[in-house]
Formats: structure tokens, sequence, C-alpha cells
């Protein structure tokens, strides 16, 4: 059975949730993400809004070309009025379970571990994410171990577990899901010393927050896959399943 404060908290979270994926600069909004070359110069503010409105939002990002290792420039056109906003509906989710908020525990690992991640627009490459530990857990008797790294989400320092399970492109979005948690602090409890690759601390690992990626809300986002590690061979149906638009609407 689901307490009430339980079911309250969930509330709010999802109706967070609707807030952060249609604000001004929520993944709804994203109309364009631009590359240049390698190496080339940022695009000029002028040209990057060519075409926009006035109340259009510019931002700027960097990446590490895939090739090469060298410095990208891009930038991010959003709007409030963009397609995806005025089609979407809602999100659709699983009923709240207890049965997803799982004991488990976060094991740091070596510093120097690098995980080849896919991404969804890169055609099969892989870039490499420093992944900082794993999310142990149990289901069922069994132990699962998925990679889990590190993050900015919201302003604070997060986990972000990149997993697939058997409801994706069935029940949920197909892709995969996303699920941030609390980024536990890097010191052992009731000890003076801070932890070691090989130890591990308590965590409380919540599937009732499973998001569909950026990517479910705009096909201008480049989203990281699930590695072969973090497929787990069940259905986990807990959190967002997929996001609802208007008929006839496509990405």
């Amino acid at each position: 059975m689901v307490s009430s404060t339980a079911l309250a908290e969930h509330d709010l979270w999802i109706d967070a949730r609707r807030k952060k994926v249609t604000a001004l600069d929520g993944a709804l909004s994203l109309v364009l993400t631009h590359w240049s070359p390698a190496g080339d110069p940022p695009v000029d503010d002028v040209t990057a809004r060519e075409g926009q409105p006035a109340d259009a939002v510019l931002t700027r990002l960097q990446r590490a070309d895939i090739e090469t290792g060298a410095t990208q420039e891009g930038y991010r056109i959003w709007r409030q009025d963009s397609p995806a906003q005025q089609a979407f509906h809602e999100i659709e989710y699983y009923d709240h379970d207890p049965a997803w908020v799982l004991p488990g525990r976060f094991e740091l690992v070596d510093d120097e571990r690098v995980v080849p991640f896919e991404h969804i627009k890169d055609d099969g490459a892989t870039r490499g994410l420093p992944v900082s530990g794993d999310l142990v857990f149990e289901v069922e008797g069994t132990e699962y171990r998925l990679n889990a790294f590190d993050t900015n989400y919201g302003g604070s320092s997060k986990l972000q577990l990149v997993f697939g399970d058997r409801t994706n492109g069935v029940e949920s979005y197909g892709a995969g899901r996303f699920l941030f948690l609390d980024h536990p602090a890097f010191d052992a409890p009731g000890t003076d010393r801070e932890l070691a690759p090989g130890d591990s601390i308590p965590i409380t690992i919540d599937f009732n927050r499973a998001t569909v990626p950026p990517c479910g809300f705009s096909n201008q986002m480049n989203c990281p896959l699930p590695p072969l590690q973090n497929r787990l061979p069940f259905p986990l149906r807990a959190g967002e399943k997929r996001v609802r638009f208007a008929d006839g609407f496509r990405l």
C-alpha cells in the first residue's frame, strides 16, 4: 500500500516535471542545435539568431569532436512557441509503486574508469563518459550492477543512470530512460576518511522517478543510450512511460 505522503510527494514531482519540460529552457522548447566543425570559431549571435523571433533564447555549448577530440563550438535556440510545445499533451506515467523504491549501494570505482556510451545522433559511434561508480541493488534475489556517472542537474550534483528494460519500445520510451539520484557524500559514514575505490555508501534507488530522456521531447537533443550492462532483463513498470503529443505530430 502506498502511503498518502509518498503519493503527495510523487504528485509534486510530476507537477515539477511538467513545469520543467514546458519551461522556456525546457526540452520541449528546443528547436535547433548547431555544431560548428571542430576548431572553427563560434557562430556569432546575429547569424545564430537569423530568422528567429526576438524572444528566442540563445545558449552556447561545447563538446569534443567524436573523431579528433578537438573542441566543437555549438549553440541552441529555444522557443516556447515550438511545434513540440504546441503539440504536447502530457507525460504518461506508471502508477507509483513502493516496490520499486529499492535499497542499494553506490560503489565508488577508479577515477580513470570511462565507459563508451552511444548517443542517439552519433550513428553508432560512442563517446566515453567518466563513470564514478556503480549502483548496486537486488530484484527478486538477483543482484544488478549498473554504471552511473556524475552530472549537474537542476543546479546540484547528481548521479545519472541511463538504463533500459523490457518495457522500452512497448510501453515506455524506446531508447531507454534516465534516473537522477542525489549524489552521496564522498565521506564514509562514521569515519574520518574519504571513500576509496571499492568502498560503498547505502543509497535508496526510487525508480518511480525514472524519466523520459530529453530526446523524447525534442529531436534536437542527443541523448546517451543505455550501454549493454545497463539493460535490465525484465520490465520495470515505474516512473515515466513516454510523451503524448497531439494526433499526427512527430518529432
